[in-house]
């Protein structure tokens, strides 16, 4: 198969990743080729540590890296693809302008996938002559780690379309859940809500980010705390499911002060260097504000 994947920041040389790995040809495209370069330059790194690790072979890393290739010419990327997955930025009007211009450029059978967290596929997939085979593919983030990928279907989604890309998403050894085209889908309505109220607690005062975080970590078995979670995925996006959940689901979304004074301020969590955390090559090293001392 051959997959294009638009955009090659986190997420997009991520799917880039994963569906090299599944043995498909890949294309990533991004607007700048010093985008394109970092990222297939991070696909190599992630590759290094599966084989420091041993949980990659180097003649895996090799094959994989073989299979990858980078244009930032869209229409070269996805003129023979099979399926093209967008990762532009959370913009439900880019995203459309995307599908546009992928639509006037694909083959007319390649399937057009949005890897939105929470932005309307219904209303981005309607951006197509052809809507039928425009879906939601919400990749989690580190993509080449994470199991779950959620497949969102949109209100004019063709079956065939479904059944094309839950086979996409076992090749390449993820779970697929299948849920309708409503705010949040499952995974980010339930975890920003979680997310959510564990910030309203850090602001007023009922415990420290680092207990929050450790009460869900070793009372619930989750693998990393709420206050944590947000710091990973970036407090600016956050605050965009937030706004978005807000204005389709009530104000039980309603953003937190303390969450707009860090997004304000630059404080957008591990990928700045702050947000609930103090971030220092990737580990925290102390929590931010009034906490404060070293993890």
């Amino acid at each position: 198969m051959q997959v294009a994947v638009l955009g090659a920041g986190t997420m997009g040389h991520g799917i880039a990743q994963v569906s090299a790995m599944a043995g498909h040809s890949v294309t990533i495209r991004d607007i700048e080729q010093d985008l394109v370069d970092e990222g297939i330059s991070s696909i190599e790194s992630n590759l290094q540590g599966g084989v420091e690790r041993d949980k990659v072979s180097g003649d895996e890393k090799a094959a994989t890296l073989s299979r990858i290739s980078g244009t930032t010419d869209l229409a070269e990327a996805v003129s023979d693809a099979d399926l093209v997955v967008e990762a532009v930025p959370e913009d439900v009007d880019l995203k459309k302008q995307t599908f546009e211009e992928v639509e006037a450029a694909a083959p007319e059978d390649a399937v057009i996938a949005s890897n939105t967290s929470s932005l309307p596929v219904t209303e981005i997939v309607s951006a197509l002559d052809d809507p039928g085979r425009g879906i939601g593919l919400h990749f989690f983030n580190p993509v080449h780690i994470m199991e779950l990928v959620e497949i969102v279907v949109g209100e004019q989604t063709d079956d065939e379309t479904v059944e094309f890309v839950t086979e996409f998403v076992e090749d390449a050894n993820k779970t697929a859940i299948e849920v309708r085209d409503t705010a949040g889908f499952a995974s980010s309505r339930l975890g920003v809500a979680l997310g959510v109220e564990a910030m309203r607690m850090v602001e007023e005062g009922v415990a420290s980010p680092r207990d929050i975080d450790q009460s869900m970590e070793l009372g619930y078995n989750h693998p990393m705390g709420p206050i944590e979670l947000g710091d990973v995925v970036g407090l600016d996006v956050r605050l965009d499911i937030l706004e978005h959940l807000r204005e389709e689901l009530g104000e039980r979304f309603r953003p937190p002060q303390i969450l707009r004074r860090k997004v304000r301020a630059g404080k957008l969590g591990k990928k700045t260097g702050e947000g609930f955390y103090v971030w220092e090559d990737g580990e925290i090293v102390a929590t931010s504000g009034d906490w404060g001392d070293d993890e």
